[in-house]
């Protein structure tokens, strides 16, 4: 099969994937093996190929946000049968039994396997993942608007859970969402949907202020700018730690900022008067199984609308420039139409 793999980290303008051929990756009793139709293109991918994230396996195949149709089933595999169409995540594999799985936070368990950092991902033309981390996709998305459901969308609804506000205090509230790409074009339709108000701060005015105005944000300005009122909560997605004091700074006493990414530049040191007030600051680490199921029932029955802009197979270092620069309104996907078969 026909696969992008990375083999030493670079700057992505350096062009660092190559386009090989390699095996059909082998699979275990309780996986599936899918063949990719579209995957998703993430912040975290960036983070990967450019060693942001330190190296786990080499080579490795990026990509996590992946729409496919079964090919195989393993013997292990009741729930699910050839021509399925399914989603793989981010959250590959835990051990289920340490006490963060037990507990239910399988997101943190030390253990864990991540689809195109720790296992090869979905910049190629099939993937395996256990059965028990595959979703189901809702019939109402195509494959190219599931595709950045699968993380962006999925951490977006994580974010909204660890601000700590219940389904009542949504209504009303004054959410604020600094850096406006895939994860936060999705995360505004779900607090628009539950009552909130939302202001966004975001750098670019052509394509990510546009779009927060189209999808019905109370008020947009740049990220050095301030609010016109004060916060409930607010969470940042831009990889940024400069935006730390300024969220902390424009959040009411007692409201929470979450940081919505895997991976952010260093936090500057800030007067304690913008902690004091009982406000919290809350990491994101990863996702449950729990968070995208939920995730995937609540986007269909709004329903969720992702803007996309789409990239050829051949095009994966293409796609992921456009993204360091800023350069795609909502989310990017790859599409794969090549008609390799097993």
């Amino acid at each position: 099969m026909k696969a992008w793999i990375l083999t030493t980290p670079a700057d992505v303008t350096e062009r660092p994937l190559q386009l090989v051929d390699v095996p059909v990756p082998l699979m275990r009793d309780d996986e599936l093996l899918v063949r990719v139709l579209a995957c998703g293109v993430c912040r975290t991918d960036l983070h990967v190929v450019e060693g942001e994230l330190p190296s786990r396996l080499s080579p490795v195949i990026p990509g996590h946000q992946i729409v496919g149709r079964v090919a195989a089933v393993g013997s292990q595999v009741k729930d699910f049968a050839l021509h399925d169409r399914v989603g793989l995540a981010w959250l590959n594999r835990t051990c289920g039994k340490c006490k963060y799985c037990l507990a239910g936070r399988e997101n943190l368990c030390q253990q864990a396997l991540f689809t195109g950092w720790t296992v090869n991902g979905g910049y190629a033309e099939y993937a395996v993942a256990p059965a028990s981390s595959t979703y189901r996709i809702p019939n109402n998305f195509d494959d190219i608007q599931a595709a950045p459901l699968l993380c962006a969308g999925i951490i977006g609804y994580r974010c909204l859970r660890l601000t700590g506000l219940t389904e009542h205090e949504w209504k009303g509230a004054r959410l604020g969402i600094y850096g406006f790409g895939a994860a936060g074009h999705i995360c505004i339709q779900l607090a628009r949907s539950r009552g909130a108000e939302v202001y966004v701060c975001t750098r670019d005015r052509e394509r990510h202020q546009a779009l927060a105005h189209d999808l019905g944000a109370t008020w947009v300005g740049d990220t050095a700018e301030e609010p016109p009122v004060k916060l409930d909560t607010a969470i940042i997605f831009a990889p940024a730690g400069e935006l730390v004091p300024s969220a902390l700074k424009a959040t009411a006493k007692g409201g929470t900022v979450v940081l919505g990414g895997i991976y952010m530049s260093p936090i500057p040191s800030f007067d304690y008067s913008l902690i004091y007030g009982e406000r919290l600051i809350r990491s994101v680490a990863n996702n449950t199984r729990a968070d995208g199921r939920e995730f995937l029932v609540e986007a269909a029955r709004l329903p969720v609308r992702t803007h996309v802009q789409t990239f050829r197979f051949d095009q994966v270092n293409d796609a992921l420039i456009a993204l360091k620069h800023d350069a795609i309104r909502g989310a990017g996907v790859v599409v794969n139409t090549s008609t390799w078969q097993l």
